[in-house]
């Protein structure tokens, strides 16, 4: 004879059935999530700003999450290759991707807002300027005259075409009158050896792959491109400082994933970024930078990637300065 369960019975079944489908479907919204590796993409070659920053955050974020997360490299393009692989990529899967910018692309690639969902900014701060020590010139005032009268033999390199180092150029030449040819590479730990080398006379990179040639001699720093001076190099003029008014350019590095992914796992994500850029280990990276540790909601950054976005894209549009391939 089968009993039959009373109305109090029922009820009390259902809501524990209710409380049990809540608790796992938290589970899968935050707190077993990931259950498998995280992979976290970068659009350079190792070595740069973007690839050390991203690997300190990685280690940290494995700790605090239990998982492994493995940075992969993918570059080239400017960075457009790894975009495209992440924007492709499916929702369910496990994969961040650091965003460099600004960068402007001469087609339309995944970006944050649209593609690719904002998770967090992680840093922001300037670039640098610099030459081989066989340079005979020691400010940037004596490189433009030289650059004005012998056009054909000053370049610059970078770490990607329509990229922040790209821009940075492009800005000296429309406020000097300057011809600066920019020669692109995959990444800056590439574009850093070849001016150690004196193959090329100049870059302009973030401050990683530069620092440590400028402290042993072997490169040159000219300017930075901030309206501020680095503490790390004190004596290192602004571009203002060193010669040409309203020079102003940053560059930063934000956190962001395939568009589709769960809510809940973003603010997660942000969270746990959150905590890891406050740390003494990615304070020292950013400082040793010259860079500023980022901060802010997923929607905060949604916004800061437009505004910079649409600031440079009227720069372009009023200068006429080319970011074609």
């Amino acid at each position: 004879m089968i009993k039959k369960l009373s109305f109090r019975s029922a009820a009390a079944a259902a809501l524990a059935a209710t409380f049990l489908m809540a608790a796992t479907d938290g589970a899968h919204a935050g707190d077993t999530w990931p259950q498998k590796p995280v992979r976290w993409v970068i659009g350079f070659a190792a070595g740069g700003s973007a690839d050390t920053l991203t690997r300190i955050a990685a280690d940290q974020l494995a700790e605090k999450l239990g998982q492994s997360v493995v940075v992969e490299n993918r570059p080239g393009a400017s960075g457009a290759i790894a975009l495209q692989h992440v924007a492709q990529t499916s929702p369910d899967d496990t994969v961040l991707i650091t965003v460099p910018g600004p960068i402007i692309f001469p087609n339309a690639q995944p970006q944050i807002g649209k593609e690719l969902a904002p998770i967090m900014l992680l840093a922001e701060g300037p670039m640098i300027v610099v030459g081989p020590a066989a340079n005979k010139q020691n400010s940037l005032a004596e490189i433009i005259e030289d650059a004005k009268a012998r056009p054909e033999t000053w370049s610059y390199a970078t770490s990607g075409t329509g990229t922040s180092q790209h821009l940075a150029g492009e800005l000296i030449n429309h406020l000097t009158g300057t011809h600066l040819l920019q020669v692109p590479y995959k990444g800056g730990g590439q574009a850093v050896t070849d001016v150690v080398g004196a193959q090329l006379p100049l870059a302009i990179l973030g401050p990683t792959p530069v620092l440590p040639h400028i402290r042993s001699g072997k490169l040159k720093a000219y300017a930075v491109t901030t309206t501020y001076r680095l503490k790390s190099l004190p004596d290192v003029p602004t571009m203002q400082e060193a010669g040409i008014p309203g020079y102003d350019a940053t560059q930063w590095f934000a956190a962001a994933t395939v568009n589709g992914v769960a809510p809940q796992r973003i603010q997660k994500l942000n969270r746990l970024l959150a905590e890891i850029v406050t740390t003494p280990k990615f304070q020292e990276a950013v400082n040793a930078a010259g860079m500023v540790a980022g901060t802010g909601t997923p929607e905060d950054l949604e916004k800061f990637v437009a505004r910079d976005n649409e600031k440079w894209a009227d720069v372009i549009r009023s200068t006429g300065m080319s970011v074609g391939r």
